[in-house]
C-alpha cells in the first residue's frame, strides 16, 4: 500500500516544517507580520503564452564571440535587469528566497524577452543561501534557469575566489564555471577585487574553455577620475587595465562601479576611450547610493555604452542600481531606444514592491540617497549587509561612526579597490574598531598593540594579492610583526580532486563544502533538523503561524499539508513552550524554547579595563577559547577566536603570565566587554 508510506513521508516532512515554524512563532526573529496579502496575486497575467526567443537563443546561435560581436554592432542600448540578485542584495542584506525569485520568472519571460539578461546568481547570494536561508544555492540557479528559458542568465564571479572570500586551487575555479555553466549560467561577470588581472585570468580561461558561456570582464572603478588631485586611479590606470583584460581574453568589457562613485562626465570620458581602443561592447555597472547614477548611465549612452544595469524601479535607487522604468523612459523614441516595452517594465513593479514589503527587517536602513558615499565609498552591495554586521554586534546605533571609520580603515590600508572581498577587509577592520572604540590614528600607528580581524591579516600577507597602489608601510610591517599566519591549503587531496569529477550532485556538494564548510554544515544542519524549508511560504517563514489563519504548505506537486496554530503555553522554568498547532486536521504539540526568557543563568561577568590581566571580548559573538586554566602564556599569544556575521579574529593576552582562570565555558556566545578569562 505505497499510498500510506507517501503519507508518512509527507507527516515526517510536515513535522520538521512545523518545528521550524514553531520556533518562529514563539521567538519572533524578525517581528509581527505586517503584510497579509500573497505578493503573487500583483504578478501581471501572462497566461500560457509561448515566450518569444531571446538572448539566450541568439547566444546559443551565435556563440560567445558571434553575441559580444552582435553586442558590439547593435544601436539599441543593452539591458541588464539585477533585481534577481544584486538589486536585494544591496537593498535586503541578500535575503530575497529562491521562491520568490522564481514566481516572477514567467513574467519576465513572457513580457521582457529584449533583455540582454537577468542578473540572478553569484555574489553574495551563494554564501547566504547556504548560511542564513537553508537553501542549497545550485537548487536555485536550476530552478531560475527552468524559470528563465528564454533569457540569458549571468552571474557574478570574484576571478580566484569564485564566490567566496579567498583564493582557491585552479582545479575549484574550473569545476566551479563547469558546473555553473552546466547548470545554466549564460553570462560571467568576472572580476577581482584588486584589479589583479592574474587573479582572473584562470576563471577568464575556464568560461572560455566552456564553448558556450560569455565571459564579461570587468574592471572595478573607485576614486574620483576627473579630479586633478587623483594620483592613483586616473585614465591612463583603467585604460591599461582594460588592455590587460583584453589580452587576457574577454568577450565583453565591463565596467563595475560598485558604490555610485563614476560621476556623469567620468562615465563619458572612461566609455569613449575604452570603446576607442577596443573592439568589444562596454557594459556598465553602478549603484544609485547618491542618487544621480541615471545622469551617468545617459551620459555613458552618450559616449556609446553597449549596455547597462538597471533594477526594477520597487528593488532600484539607493545602494541599488538605477530604475529600470527610468532608464527605458528616458531613451524611448530616440536613436538608443532599449527596445523593451515600458508598460511591460513596469508591470512587474506592484509584484516587486509587495515583496520588499515581506522582508522589510533586512531593509539597508537608507531610505533615500546619501551623498556620504562619497567620502566613504562602501560598496552598495555592501552596505546593508554591514548594517546587519553592526546590528548583530550591538553596534547598530553607531552606524555613522562605521562609516567614518570605514574611511580612515581604507586609507590605513593603502586606498583600496573596495569590493568583496577587499570591501570585507575593510569592513571588518571598520567594526572591529569601533567596536573597540580605538583611535586610527593610534592603530595606525601602533597595530602591534592590536588584536586584528583575520581577513585583515590575510590581507596584509597578500592572500588576495597585491593592491593597486602597494602596501601599506611600515604598517604592515608592524601589524603582521609576531603574528601566526594561518597559511591556507592551496592542494587539494585526492578525494576532494576526484569529487570535483563526479556527478553533478556530488561536484554541487563538494563545492558548497570547499568554498564554504561552515555554512554548508549550518545548511545541511537545517535540512536533518527542519527539512526543506524552501517550500515555506515567505512570510510564513518569517514570521511563523498566525492565529485564524490556515497556512498552506505545498511540499511538492499534488501534495500539501495545512497547518493553523491553535495556542501556545506559558514557558516553563527552563523557558521551553508548547505550540499547539494542528497539521492536516490533526492536532500536534511542539516544543520550543524562548529565548527571551530569562533563565536562572548568572549574568556575564564583565571584563575591567584598568586590570591588564582580564581579556575581554572585543564584540559581541562566539568565542572560542584556546587555553585552559594553568597554561602559561606570553604577551601576545592567541588565547581564543571570536566569529560574528562572516568576521573572525584571533583574542590575544595583552601581558603573560599564569592562566589563573576562565570566565566563560570552551565555547560560548558573548556580548562586548565581556570577561573570558584572567
Amino acid at each position: 500500500r505505497p499510498q500510506l508510506l507517501k503519507a508518512r513521508v509527507s507527516a515526517d516532512r510536515g513535522t520538521k516544517l512545523l518545528t521550524w515554524l514553531a520556533e518562529v512563532t514563539v521567538n519572533k526573529p524578525n517581528g509581527e507580520l505586517k503584510v497579509h496579502s500573497d505578493p503573487a496575486a500583483k504578478l501581471p497575467a501572462v497566461g500560457d503564452r509561448q515566450p518569444a526567443e531571446g538572448s539566450r537563443q541568439r547566444l546559443q546561435e551565435l556563440g560567445p564571440e558571434g553575441f559580444a560581436k552582435a553586442l558590439r554592432e547593435q544601436t539599441a542600448v543593452a539591458v541588464t535587469d539585477t533585481t534577481f540578485r544584486d538589486a536585494h542584495q544591496s537593498l535586503l542584506a541578500t535575503r530575497v528566497r529562491t521562491r520568490d525569485l522564481v514566481a516572477a520568472g514567467p513574467a519576465v519571460t513572457a513580457l521582457l524577452p529584449e533583455l540582454l539578461s537577468v542578473e540572478a546568481w553569484g555574489g553574495a547570494t551563494y554564501d547566504v543561501a547556504l548560511r542564513f536561508l537553508g537553501e542549497d544555492p545550485w537548487d536555485r540557479l536550476a530552478a531560475l534557469r527552468k524559470a528563465l528559458p528564454n533569457v540569458c542568465l549571468q552571474m557574478l564571479l570574484r576571478g580566484r575566489n569564485t564566490v567566496g572570500y579567498t583564493p582557491y586551487p585552479e582545479e575549484v575555479t574550473e569545476a566551479f564555471v563547469n558546473e555553473a555553466a552546466a547548470t545554466g549560467i549564460d553570462i560571467f561577470r568576472i572580476f577581482d577585487a584588486l584589479n589583479d588581472v592574474n587573479q582572473m585570468a584562470p576563471a577568464i580561461r575556464a568560461v572560455r574553455a566552456t564553448g558556450t558561456a560569455v565571459a564579461e570582464v570587468a574592471l572595478c572603478y573607485t576614486g574620483d577620475m576627473l579630479n586633478p588631485d587623483e594620483k592613483l586611479y586616473t585614465l591612463d590606470y583603467y585604460l591599461e587595465l582594460a588592455q590587460r583584460i583584453v589580452d587576457a581574453g574577454a568577450h565583453i568589457l565591463a565596467i563595475k562601479d560598485m558604490a555610485g562613485l563614476l560621476r556623469p562626465a567620468a562615465a563619458a570620458k572612461l566609455v569613449a576611450a575604452l570603446r576607442e581602443r577596443f573592439d568589444l561592447p562596454v557594459h556598465l555597472h553602478t549603484h544609485d547610493t547618491a542618487g544621480g547614477q541615471l545622469a551617468t548611465l545617459l551620459a555613458a549612452v552618450d559616449a556609446g555604452v553597449d549596455a547597462v544595469d538597471v533594477a526594477s524601479a520597487s528593488l532600484a535607487g539607493t545602494t541599488s542600481q538605477p530604475s529600470a522604468s527610468a532608464l527605458v523612459a528616458a531613451l524611448a523614441h530616440t536613436p538608443r531606444d532599449t527596445g523593451l516595452d515600458l508598460d511591460a517594465v513596469s508591470s512587474l513593479e506592484p509584484y516587486w514592491e509587495a515583496v520588499r514589503r515581506v522582508y522589510a527587517p533586512f531593509e539597508s536602513g537608507l531610505p533615500g540617497p546619501t551623498g556620504r558615499v562619497y567620502k566613504h565609498e562602501i560598496p552598495g552591495g555592501q552596505l546593508s549587509n554591514l548594517r546587519q554586521q553592526a546590528m548583530a554586534l550591538g553596534l547598530g546605533e553607531r552606524f555613522e561612526a562605521i562609516e567614518d571609520m570605514y574611511t580612515a580603515a581604507d586609507r590605513i590600508l593603502g586606498r583600496l579597490v573596495k569590493v568583496t572581498p577587499s570591501s570585507k577587509v575593510v569592513g571588518d577592520l571598520a567594526l572591529h574598531l569601533v567596536g573597540l572604540n580605538a583611535d586610527p590614528a593610534d592603530f595606525n600607528e601602533n597595530p602591534q598593540n592590536y588584536d586584528i580581524p583575520d581577513s585583515v591579516i590575510g590581507f596584509l600577507s597578500g592572500e588576495l594579492g597585491d593592491p593597486p597602489g602597494g602596501w601599506p608601510e611600515p604598517f604592515r610591517t608592524k601589524a603582521l610583526q609576531g603574528r601566526s599566519i594561518k597559511v591556507r591549503d592551496v592542494d587539494l587531496s585526492p578525494e576532494d580532486s576526484a569529487a570535483l569529477k563526479g556527478d553533478s550532485k556530488t561536484r554541487q556538494h563538494t563545492l558548497n563544502r570547499l568554498l564554504f564548510d561552515g555554512p554548508t554544515k549550518d545548511y545541511l544542519k537545517s535540512v536533518e533538523t527542519y527539512g526543506n524549508i524552501s517550500v515555506l511560504d515567505t512570510r510564513d517563514y518569517l514570521y511563523g503561524l498566525q492565529r485564524g489563519a490556515e497556512h498552506e504548505i505545498q511540499l511538492e506537486k499534488g501534495v500539501r499539508l495545512i497547518a493553523s496554530l491553535e495556542a501556545v503555553s506559558e514557558p516553563d522554568e527552563k523557558g521551553m513552550r508548547t505550540v499547539m498547532c494542528t497539521l492536516n486536521g490533526q492536532s500536534r504539540p511542539v516544543v520550543v524554547r524562548d529565548r527571551s526568557v530569562v533563565s536562572n543563568v548568572k549574568a556575564a561577568e564583565k571584563a575591567d579595563p584598568a586590570q591588564p590581566g582580564h581579556v575581554a571580548a572585543p564584540f559581541a559573538g562566539a568565542v572560542t577559547v584556546t587555553v585552559k586554566a594553568g597554561d602559561t602564556v606570553n604577551a601576545g599569544d592567541t588565547v581564543a577566536t571570536i566569529e560574528a556575521m562572516k568576521m573572525e579574529a584571533s583574542i590575544t593576552t595583552p601581558v603573560g603570565g599564569k592562566v589563573s582562570r576562565l570566565a566563560i565555558s570552551a565555547v560560548e556566545q558573548v556580548q562586548g566587554g565581556d570577561l573570558l578569562l584572567v
